[in-house]
């Protein structure tokens, strides 16, 4: 039936409601080679799939030709599974990747599979490089980049991944993604000002240690070392600075 029907829509002028009816029967007759090509594509929801796929039938129909001696389904699933691989290509990714790395996440998962079933376990990622004659450093950035397809919510829980961490179940993903330690910074300061403390001599270390860690006032530092206030801020402003300096250039 498909093949008389395509042999009159080449008969038909475009555009007339004869060609459309002839057309559209044409779809309707079809539709179950998308469909079939579609339940081999898990991951998003099943209608878009046969939606994308349908236009591919759509350019088989226009493109077929009754005079070469083609099977019609021969020509239309290159061109259902071309969309409906360009559509998984372009749209259904959460994190962009290169198509090289794209279309090396279907051999990966492919090779799992199989290997898997051979070997009644997980393979190992030299298991694969072997399988399907790669270096490993392939296999590897190949295993990385299939963790861009999808995605997770922050707001959803661990418990939701397919292999939580027992400490992380049931907590928010926002809660275990890691964050900037201010700390970081002042161990920095720290391990940059130890060596120029090191260099100061003995009074003005003293001057150092009774003004921030004793927490002395100017003037009882004054008192305890026969100063007066005056002389002890300016001690203590050119220590800071020479520090300061020393911080700077480091």
């Amino acid at each position: 039936m498909s093949r008389l029907f395509l042999a009159r829509l080449k008969e038909l002028e475009e555009g007339t409601r004869e060609y459309q009816y002839a057309r559209n029967t044409l779809i309707e007759m079809n539709i179950s080679l998308v469909r079939f090509a579609a339940r081999i594509n898990a991951g998003i929801e099943l209608d878009d799939v046969i939606q994308v796929g349908t236009i591919g039938l759509i350019k088989a129909i226009d493109r077929f030709d009754p005079d070469r001696e083609v099977e019609f389904s021969t020509l239309a699933l290159p061109y259902i599974t071309g969309e409906i691989k360009r559509y998984f290509r372009d749209t259904t990714w959460a994190v962009h990747v290169p198509r090289r790395l794209q279309e090396l996440r279907v051999e990966l998962t492919k090779c799992q599979e199989t290997l898997t079933e051979v070997r009644g376990r997980t393979p190992s990622v030299k298991e694969i490089a072997a399988h399907l004659e790669l270096p490993e450093e392939d296999v590897i950035e190949g295993l990385v980049a299939a963790n861009g397809y999808t995605s997770a919510s922050l707001d959803s829980t661990a418990g939701t991944m397919e292999r939580p961490a027992a400490h992380c179940e049931g907590r928010p993903l926002a809660d275990t993604v890691g964050d900037i330690d201010p700390a970081i910074a002042l161990f920095e300061d720290v391990h940059t000002l130890a060596p120029l403390l090191r260099e100061l001599d003995g009074r003005d270390l003293q001057i150092l240690r009774m003004r921030f860690a004793q927490e002395m006032t100017q003037a009882e530092i004054g008192g305890e070392l026969g100063l007066s206030q005056m002389q002890v801020s300016r001690l203590l402003t050119r220590i800071l600075t020479r520090l300061r300096s020393g911080m700077l250039a480091a």
